[in-house]
């Protein structure tokens, strides 16, 4: 489990992002051509914030030691702190145009441009597996089970997220909502809330202004609050009591959810054992209509031919 940072030292001022306004007070210090390589990899973020320092220099044809000394240029101490802010940059700036445009310029076919979001798809949920705080998990369960009530904020793409998970806690007998509908509404579900109950937030990115909002209110009222975002840096991250990080970057014009998805999935399956006592006995009472009920479609039966 990741404790939010408060204020952080990457938190965006006006608006510019951290890199961009280091890059605007090292500037007049900086040469023509270093001014050119920072300014090419600033405006390249989507390709270049993934990248090594010898990938980057092999893309603009020039050694390691070049990029890091212009990175250097800029007060940072070390390559990893400026690709750091490089990812932050591009998550602040890409906008579905931004990306579909960026993926338009690329010399793939179609098919290859399906296999790349695939692979990005694969790499995010790599990455989830190998750096998941499976102890943060089950603790997180555990205050779930100790919540009254849930409510699971979260809009536009990402709502479907907040439905998948208030679902499955509802079947394991969870009191749990995700509320749609207008900002008004998720407002007033929020004043309802008490200390005895918990809100998680999704969302990713520069995070939509009303799920942040609706974060905010709740922690004004004292409720508990947990967030599912992408970096340490984001009004969720940081408006939260909590939080856990999880990719959704697409090299398409919207967010891949699959390591989200499979992150909500690791949260209902410790929901589900951390009190399996519980979790039966809410499913026993679904199980003959699992084996035998209408749930499931059935062909209709063919009506019989008379005889004559």
């Amino acid at each position: 489990m990741v404790t939010a940072k408060k204020n952080g030292p990457h938190q965006r001022a006006n608006s510019l992002t951290v890199l961009e306004s280091r890059f605007n007070v090292a500037r007049s210090r900086l040469g023509p051509q270093r001014q050119k390589l920072i300014r090419s990899i600033l405006d390249n973020s989507q390709q270049t914030c993934f990248l090594s320092s010898r990938e980057l220099g092999k893309l603009y044809d020039v050694d390691a030691a070049t990029i890091v000394r212009a990175v250097q240029a800029l007060g940072y101490s070390g390559f990893a702190d400026f690709t750091f802010d490089l990812r932050q940059h591009f998550l602040a700036h890409i906008t579905p145009y931004t990306a579909l445009k960026a993926a338009t310029r690329e010399k793939r076919s179609v098919a290859d441009l399906v296999d790349h979001g695939l692979d990005k798809s694969l790499d995010n949920i790599n990455a989830l597996r190998s750096d998941l705080d499976r102890k943060g998990v089950v603790e997180f369960a555990k205050l779930i089970h100790r919540s009254e009530k849930i409510l699971v904020v979260a809009a536009d793409f990402a709502f479907s997220l907040a439905h998948h998970l208030a679902y499955g806690l509802m079947v394991l007998g969870i009191n749990a909502e995700s509320p749609p509908g207008s900002e008004g509404n998720l407002q007033h579900k929020v004043k309802l809330l008490t200390k005895k109950d918990l809100v998680i937030a999704i969302s990713f990115g520069q995070c939509l202004r009303v799920t942040v909002e609706a974060l905010q209110k709740a922690r004004s009222q004292g409720v508990p609050t947990f967030g599912i975002t992408d970096s340490s840096t984001t009004p969720i991250a940081r408006y939260s009591d909590n939080h856990f990080i999880v990719a959704s970057v697409s090299p398409s014009f919207m967010n891949t959810y699959a390591a989200p998805m499979a992150l909500l999935n690791a949260i209902l399956i410790a929901c589900a054992h951390v009190n399996p006592k519980r979790s039966l006995t809410q499913l026993k009472s679904t199980n003959r209509e699992y084996l035998s009920g209408m749930r499931w479609y059935r062909e209709p039966k063919l009506p019989q031919r008379r005889r004559d």
